[in-house]
């Protein structure tokens, strides 16, 4: 299964530049190969520039991690629940609530890593675990429909997008 088996009705439009970043692998092999990048990138990124945020109001680059986190959580939550046949609409989060409270400047770069490779791990894990039918449910998030497919995607291109914001303002 690849991005470019997804149906656009399987996800709002506004996760298009997430699902385009995913890349041409198939959902396991991008969730893993992303994975191993964005391991190798966060445990290089200088001890430094961790509290480094390019401007007033933005992100530090722990905090664009703790949000990578984050959001991964919400989203393997919601594909959990689209595979098991809830159709219960959940509701969007507001990232910029969760950011200030989460207190990601107090942590160190080893904690961060260390949740993120579980937090990963255990998405890989789910997806491993689901049939194609599954992979197949929907339901409704964020006030759009939201395949479980296109969940797994979304996840890798979220990664990959901060990443590259992390390379093109940060360092």
């Amino acid at each position: 299964m690849k991005v470019k088996d997804l149906n656009p009705s399987e996800y709002n439009s506004y996760y298009g530049t997430y699902i385009g970043k995913a890349g041409d692998l198939s959902l396991l092999d991008g969730l893993n190969e992303s994975f191993n990048t964005t391991l190798g990138f966060f445990n290089n990124l200088p001890e430094d520039k961790m509290e480094f945020a390019y401007a007033e109001g933005k992100w530090s680059i722990k905090e664009v991690v703790q949000h990578i986190i984050d959001t991964e959580r919400v989203f393997a939550y919601r594909a959990l629940r689209f595979s098991r046949n809830d159709k219960t609409e959940l509701p969007g989060y507001d990232q910029d609530a969760y950011t200030p409270s989460s207190e990601a400047n107090r942590r160190t770069k080893a904690s961060l890593i260390e949740e993120y490779t579980h937090v990963r791990k255990s998405t890989i894990s789910l997806f491993e675990s689901l049939t194609n039918d599954m992979l197949l449910q929907s339901g409704k998030a964020s006030g759009g429909n939201m395949s479980v497919r296109a969940i797994g995607f979304i996840n890798i291109g979220h990664e990959k997008h901060h990443c590259q914001v992390i390379k093109e303002r940060y360092l």
